[in-house]
């Protein structure tokens, strides 16, 4: 699916995948984060065969044109768990909406491990 929107310039159409793009990389560059998971096992397959990893670790889903994020970490040790989740929200938040001009309105953080 894709995000559709209309302005004074024409009708502009932005892809989940590109969206998930630049919410991988405003996860990935969050304090606490050491990693962006694959969300699914065949991505994982998908990487034997070079396919790209780019929007790694998260979903985005469009309904009627609310974005809704879900984004899967490893978290370093000895970090508080709550502020980096709500800080990778806020800032995966701030980078779609700013990259897309439109509402978002879910990120859903998902700790999946902690590491060194």
């Amino acid at each position: 699916m894709s995000l559709t929107t209309s302005n004074i310039y024409g009708k502009i159409s932005i892809s989940d995948e590109a969206i998930a793009i630049v919410a991988s990389h405003a996860a990935s560059e969050c304090y606490g984060v050491v990693e962006m998971v694959s969300r699914r096992f065949s991505d994982n397959i998908g990487n034997l065969w070079g396919k790209s990893n780019e929007g790694k670790g998260v979903k985005v889903t469009s309904v009627d044109n609310l974005i809704h994020a879900e984004v899967y970490v490893i978290l370093k040790i000895g970090v508080n768990i709550e502020t980096v989740k709500k800080s990778i929200a806020d800032t995966v938040k701030f980078a779609v909406e700013n990259f897309t001009g439109m509402r978002v309105r879910l990120v859903q953080v998902n700790v999946v491990g902690i590491r060194v």
